[in-house]
């Protein structure tokens, strides 16, 4: 302040009071408290009275306060968080903008009224009481998890942290707040796959032991799901199933491996399930596994199901060969007559000769070989019908395809003279061996063979020709094993291809519908593919294409 400015002062009020800074001889820099007073002595003269105390460190306490509580505030006003001060009743005494932001609300709207007003209403009475608490444990820190009402109706989930103070010796409540609505969202969707799923869902420790199961568990153990938490689970499974399936398993999962299985299992008290199961490793809190992740879906009526499938598909497959065989059988006892007409004329030459004396002997033994060549011829005709009629478990087995096309050329010889068909078999020597059920595909071949000879029924008798080729061929580009079976009957039209595999249908006055459906799912079951086409001439061409077996089985 300019000196003439200052003694103007003086002279006008006659005192002034207020801080000055003051240089000491030392060169420092001191606040002072200053009074300067004019006074005025008997004789006329005047003089001004300065008194001086030194309030520097009083000065800078009150600097610091200040700066404290402007950062303080700072941090309360502009930090991310929620922040509340209530005091025992309750009160909002301060709130941050940010806080009210996340409320819709504004500062005003929220500051001297209750603060369970943005509590969602069912968990405002455990608010009260836990702020109760609070205020009678000061200094206390004290968390919960509660949800807050917005200003347009939609709540969110915090979790608060809380602790009471005295604030120039009245007791407050200073809140701060976590939103952690996404949270507890991701929880509950959680918990309800966990609880609602209808696998069988588990977490098993590296003990071994179950931490936390599912529902379905009570049907997997026959017991309450709290009993089954903590239980092991060999005590659940047994400990053979335990050692041999299950301990191997999680080994590998606890090592950071996705595992997956499916098998029968049987629980302690019998019951047994059969169960896709896979176990997932779990990393909560660090890069090692300290958990697994079991989901277990019970297959049990899905397998008895397709058991149940393939033993009637087994059956139909069964009639439809027996039916296929039946067309063909009429002409079996004309075939059979042949061998053993010879077989009975043998038999009497040989009593023919033997009396005339030793001297024939080797007609004797020239007929007797005779009758057992033909007994051989018989009985492979009856052993050819019985094993296409017999029924029994499908065994694959490495196959030369030529030997099955040979069966059935010599299988359906007579119906095919008898029907006035020809029939060629033209197999490469070079076809891949194959890996399969050799009446199965019998039955396949058979099948074609009737259906072609049936298509030229009505054809003149010199084009009545069937031709069976063998070819090497590809398959997803892996080599493969192709038969065809060509006529020159009356072909096939666009509408009929679409329609051929189906069951039932059936382009044959009295036929069931069932032949190549049958044949199909036997090439498919095989791994192969099996197809019609229309001949470019007269006729059509039946196809199946089957994998060539693995170097290994095929040796």
């Amino acid at each position: 302040m300019p000196a003439e400015l200052f003694e103007a002062m003086i002279e006008r009020d006659g005192t002034w009071t207020g801080e000055l800074t003051q240089t000491t001889r030392d060169g420092r820099k001191v606040v002072v408290d200053s009074r300067h007073v004019l006074v005025h002595e008997p004789d006329g003269h005047r003089f001004v009275l300065e008194t001086n105390r030194d309030i520097t460190e009083r000065r800078q306490a009150a600097d610091a306060l200040r700066e404290s509580e402007e950062r303080w505030r700072a941090v309360f006003e502009n930090n991310p968080t929620m922040y509340f001060m209530v005091d025992a009743a309750g009160t909002v005494l301060s709130v941050n903008p940010f806080g009210a932001e996340q409320l819709g609300r504004t500062v005003n709207e929220l500051v001297g009224h209750s603060v369970l007003d943005v509590f969602y209403e069912p968990d405002r009475d455990a608010v009260r009481r836990k702020v109760a608490i609070c205020f009678e444990q000061l200094g206390r820190t004290m968390s919960w998890e509660f949800r807050k009402v917005r200003k347009d109706g939609t709540v969110l989930w915090v979790r608060e942290t809380a602790r009471a103070m005295l604030m120039k010796d009245r007791p407050v409540v200073l809140i701060v707040c976590e939103d952690i609505t996404d949270r507890k969202r991701a929880e509950y969707l959680t918990g309800q796959v966990f609880e609602s799923s209808p696998d069988g869902v588990s977490i098993i420790g590296r003990d071994f032991r179950y931490q936390r199961v599912n529902p379905v568990y009570e049907k997997y153990g026959a017991m309450p799901t709290e009993r089954i938490v903590g239980m092991h689970v060999a005590d659940l499974l047994g400990m053979d199933v335990f050692e041999q399936t299950t301990k191997p398993l999680l080994c590998r999962c606890f090592e950071g491996e996705e595992v997956s299985y499916a098998g029968w299992f049987t629980n302690a008290r019998g019951g047994r399930f059969y169960l896709g199961v896979t176990c997932s490793p779990l990393r909560p809190d660090s890069e090692r596994v300290e958990a697994a992740l079991v989901i277990s879906r019970d297959l049990t009526e899905h397998v008895l199901a397709s058991e149940a499938l393939r033993e009637a598909q087994a059956a139909l497959t069964h009639v439809t060969r027996v039916t296929t065989l039946g067309e063909v059988t009429a002409s079996f006892a004309h075939e059979l007559n042949q061998p053993l007409a010879a077989i009975v004329n043998n038999a009497n030459a040989c009593l023919g000769l033997l009396p005339s004396g030793p001297h024939d002997l080797d007609d004797v033994r020239e007929a007797l070989a005779d009758i057992v060549s033909d007994a051989d011829r018989a009985s492979a005709i009856i052993e050819r019908v019985r094993g296409l009629a017999k029924r029994s478990p499908q065994e694959k087995v490495p196959l030369r395809l030529v030997d099955v096309v040979d069966d059935i050329v010599a299988l359906a010889a007579t119906e095919s003279v008898a029907r006035r068909v020809a029939i060629r078999a033209d197999v490469a020597a070079d076809l891949p061996v194959v890996l399969g059920d050799r009446v199965q595909l019998q039955q396949v071949l058979l099948n074609l063979v009737v259906n072609g000879m049936d298509a030229m029924s009505t054809v003149d008798e010199p084009e009545r020709r069937l031709e069976i080729r063998g070819r090497s061929d590809t398959q997803g580009g892996s080599p493969a094993a192709r038969i065809s079976v060509q006529d020159r009957g009356i072909g096939l039209d666009a509408g009929q291809m679409e329609r051929l595999f189906d069951a039932f249908y059936t382009t044959k006055p009295h036929g069931m519908g069932m032949g190549l459906a049958i044949s199909r799912s036997i090439i498919d079951a095989h791994g192969g593919r099996l197809w019609g086409e229309a001949n470019q001439g007269p006729g059509a061409t039946f196809s199946f294409s089957l994998p060539a077996a693995a170097p290994s089985a095929a040796s």
